[in-house]
């Protein structure tokens, strides 16, 4: 039909004398009608790209699901993904489990407040085309693709029925949001919610994925409490990624670009500290997760805050320095661009001692100055006190002189600058 309807064209317009000029005419309007076909076909392009994910580690005793626990009960959990979708997949981690965890039934549906959802929205989620799913031990499982319609930041209801479960859960306790335990698992209604027991940790959720465009990607952060948000407000949604999630959909250069907040509270680069080191999970929770194309990498105080001396202070910070390469050069051999976060500041906090000090100067002294790094984020200068060198700013800590509180984080997330993501 297209070969009929490009003779037609060039007999109308030269007839048949110069089948030279003819050809060429031919063989022109099919070039621009290869082209056009492909742009479409390029602009339709679909991939799965991370949208919200935290990192999943072993729960501590002390923020293990409260009673009556999870086996044979209900857990409702609410997340605000950075990019919104039509298509959505989920992924669930029993990694640091020694038994399996069965998911009799989930659903996922738009939050009002609390634990309150709109009913309209309500979606089942399959494994493999069933209900449910029962995760072995120490691994984790993808629900299938969903339809499922929603705006970026949106808040969503993740509500797990569960089976059999264990005590060793694999979780993310720094929450920094309220989640909503009933009892029984058969026919819970949103009354039930309304009375049900509350805890600020989330368990065995792990990522969220939407299908979106080719020039869709993800912007991946490793970090310690200061990413995972120790300081900012319970259900405010207002950690520095989070800040910086809403300013990248306000633009439309960057609206497509999804933020994954890969802190853990007490986390460390090298060795000890709370969750798998930053080196041991880097491959996990950066390299692994999709469509990611920059990394920001805020991490190395607690290394430096464990060390007893001098000496090891400043060989933490050569190491630290050697982690950071390591990290560099594998995210690089996958084509992702990386930031470096300065270490802030410790002093008048209880990590701090002469060394340790010395020792976080010259590690950010290298992240600013080798040139290692495709961009720097100078976060240590940014909340630093104008009065006193080292020292975080008065109104921008929340009393530990460590942790930034609510305004510390927006000047964090104000301070990124965004054409680091128009690359």
């Amino acid at each position: 039909m297209l070969e009929h309807l490009k003779y037609k064209f060039v007999k109308r317009f030269i007839g048949k004398r110069n089948v030279i000029f003819a050809f060429f005419l031919i063989v022109l309007v099919s070039c621009g009608t290869t082209s056009s076909i492909s742009k479409n076909e390029s602009e339709n392009q679909q991939k799965w790209v991370g949208s919200w994910s935290t990192a999943p580690q072993l729960v501590e005793p002390r923020n293990v699901p409260p009673a009556p626990g999870l086996t044979g009960n209900t857990l409702r959990q609410i997340i605000s993904p950075s990019l919104g979708g039509k298509t959505i997949r989920l992924k669930f981690s029993n990694e640091f489990s020694d038994r399996p965890v069965e998911m009799r039934s989930v659903e996922i549906a738009i939050a009002k407040s609390q634990a309150s959802i709109e009913d309209s929205t309500v979606k089942t989620l399959t494994f493999d085309g069933q209900p449910g799913v029962i995760m072995p031990a120490g691994a984790a499982v993808f629900s299938d693709a969903l339809d499922f319609e929603f705006e970026s930041r949106t808040r969503l209801a993740i509500t797990i029925k569960f089976g059999e479960t264990v005590e060793n859960i694999t979780g993310h306790p720094g929450s920094r949001t309220t989640s909503y335990l009933v009892e029984g698992n058969q026919n819970t209604t949103e009354k039930d919610f309304e009375n049900a027991i509350k805890t600020d940790h989330w368990y065995v959720i792990n990522t969220l994925e939407v299908m979106a465009g080719k020039n869709a990607s993800a912007i991946a952060i490793l970090g310690n409490s200061i990413t995972d948000g120790r300081g900012s407000g319970t259900n405010k949604q207002n950690r520095w990624p989070d800040i910086l999630a809403e300013r990248l959909i306000q633009h439309s250069e960057t609206k497509s670009i999804g933020v994954l907040n890969m802190g853990i509270g007490g986390n460390a680069v090298l060795r000890g500290g709370l969750g798998p080191t930053g080196l041991n999970r880097f491959d996990r929770d950066i390299l692994s997760q999709s469509a990611v194309k920059y990394l920001i990498i805020l991490e190395g105080v607690n290394d430096l805050g464990a060390t007893p001396d001098s000496t090891v202070a400043f060989k933490v910070a050569n190491n630290l320095i050697d982690a950071y390469q390591t990290m560099i050069h594998k995210a690089h051999a996958k084509n992702i661009k990386v930031y470096g976060g300065t270490i802030t500041p410790i002093k008048k906090s209880f990590y701090y001692k002469d060394f340790r000090e010395q020792a976080r100067q010259k590690v950010n002294h290298w992240i600013r100055n080798s040139g290692a790094f495709d961009a720097v984020i100078d976060f240590a200068e940014v909340l630093e006190s104008p009065e006193e060198p080292n020292v975080l700013a008065p109104n921008l800590h929340s009393g530990d002189y460590l942790h930034p509180n609510e305004k510390g984080y927006e000047v964090m997330g104000e301070a990124i600058d965004l054409s680091l993501f128009r690359k």
